[in-house]
């Protein structure tokens, strides 16, 4: 398998795919070690993993160089990406075990009530490339903590950084049997399928996740979903300080090139301060500096994947033949690599596929709305689930929206994040389940109940 720098479309390495043969050697190995790796306390867990999160900060540097040649972040939010990870690490090890730990319900005299709670096995992680330090810790650090076993596939777009954590986890005392990593694109991903896994949790499009789903129903076992979303801003009329706004909202849009799940897809404004929100808006998009993911103040660099400059391509002419305006960017910048101009569209309504679809990409679409119920029926107006955003400067004329909007997450005079201690998870074509917070410490566990009679207090 070549993997190719989306800055220069140079290979800049070639790797061996795994074969139907090696995922079940592998698979064979976890399903070995996995019950010695659960016997360990969960404080020796612990121990290791925060062994790794501090390896992830002494290799910083070396980290975030190979993930921006695989990739083409740039070079400053690949540093921010492998830091944000090192903090989600943190909080997963300073409350796994307050989560992982046997609860008791009734203690009384002759009688006991507890919980414990039980590694599922061996899980399947099939992840993403846009982020995959974070989806990737949102997922095998729990699951390891926890006692599984995991199966980790790093997308093909994000193989060399999937081996960079293989040899972190190790190096920090996760044994060799208990992690291991698939390499190929879509055709391993689908002999995983056929592998007997005691779970399937994956972070990707709509389209596959519900692929997976249906696959692997039969087997009765946990299967998680982390997918896309057209998330939605609303900007209302009683904001203090319009430039700001802007700026902090451009930056929802575009962060990552806005190849995100939570990035800001579709942008609604007050008709009484729509204009000068989108002037202070293009305004900033404009500073925004386009080139090598690795030259230092570079905020958009190459596109991912090459075939998604086509999507966006359409999204920008479709919109533009049914009467949107371009006030910057709207096409591909014509030099080697995949580079796609930040683009701005006005004019633009619920009848172009900019405003439905998943652009995943350096494109927004901004929409005149009169008044907060206006704003209410176009946002929830979408078959994704994942976030939505409303700045105001009243908290409870916010929540009168995100109350009523049918997602995972909502924001108030904030957008695009995410906190380790606040549950992940989406709703409709956005997945299900959740990742973070002690939700998704025990989404990789089972609950067993235990009732004890004969209980001395």
């Amino acid at each position: 398998m070549n993997v190719t720098n989306p800055a220069t479309e140079e290979i800049i390495a070639t790797l061996p795919e795994d074969t139907s043969s090696t995922l079940q050697e592998k698979f064979t190995l976890l399903k070995k070690a996995q019950k010695a790796w659960a016997q360990q306390t969960i404080q020796e867990r612990t121990l290791i993993l925060k062994k790794f999160s501090s390896l992830l900060e002494q290799n910083i540097e070396q980290l975030a160089a190979v993930l921006t040649s695989e990739v083409g972040k740039p070079l400053q939010q690949s540093r921010n990406e492998i830091k944000g990870a090192i903090a989600r690490i943190q909080w997963l090890t300073d409350n796994g075990e307050k989560y992982l730990t046997h609860e008791w319900m009734t203690q009384e005299e002759g009688l006991g009530e507890q919980i414990s709670y039980e590694p599922l096995g061996v899980i399947c992680n099939i992840s993403a490339w846009n982020y995959p330090y974070l989806v990737g810790v949102n997922v095998f650090v729990p699951a390891l903590l926890a006692g599984n076993g995991v199966l980790y596939k790093p997308s093909e777009y994000a193989a060399l950084t999937g081996l960079e954590i293989e040899k972190m986890l190790r190096k920090a005392g996760v044994p060799d049997e208990v992690f291991q990593v698939a390499i190929g694109a879509s055709a391993v991903g689908e002999l995983l399928l056929d592998v007997p896994f005691d779970g399937y949790f994956f972070t990707g499009s709509y389209r596959t996740g519900k692929y997976i789903y249906e696959r692997v129903a039969s087997k009765m076992v946990p299967c998680q979903l982390e997918l896309g979303g057209k998330d939605p801003l609303y900007v209302a009329d009683d904001v203090e300080d319009i430039k700001s706004v802007a700026a902090g909202t451009a930056d929802g849009a575009f962060y990552n090139n806005g190849q995100s799940c939570c990035a800001v897809e579709r942008i609604y404004v007050h008709e009484s301060i729509y204009d000068q929100y989108v002037e202070e808006f293009v305004k900033e998009v404009k500073t925004y500096k386009v080139g090598p993911p690795s030259e230092e103040g570079v905020y958009v660099g190459p596109l991912t994947r090459k075939d998604q400059i086509k999507v966006l391509e359409a999204q920008v002419k479709e919109a533009v033949e049914k009467g949107a305006t371009v006030l910057t960017g709207g096409k591909p910048i014509q030099k080697n690599g995949y580079y796609f101009e930040p683009t701005v569209l006005i004019n633009v309504n619920h009848q172009m596929r900019v405003m439905q679809d998943e652009s995943f990409g350096p494109i927004i679409g901004i929409m005149k709305v009169k008044d907060d119920e206006e704003a209410l029926q176009l946002m929830d107006d979408t078959s994704y689930g994942l976030t939505a955003a409303v700045y105001s400067k009243s908290m409870e004329r916010a929540e009168n929206i995100l109350s009523r909007l049918n997602t995972g997450t909502a924001y108030w005079n904030c957008c695009d994040r995410v906190s380790a201690a606040l549950p992940w998870s989406g709703r409709k074509n956005s997945g299900f389940g959740s990742t973070l917070s002690y939700t998704g410490i025990r989404a990789f566990v089972r609950p067993k109940a235990y009732h004890l009679r004969g209980l001395k207090k």
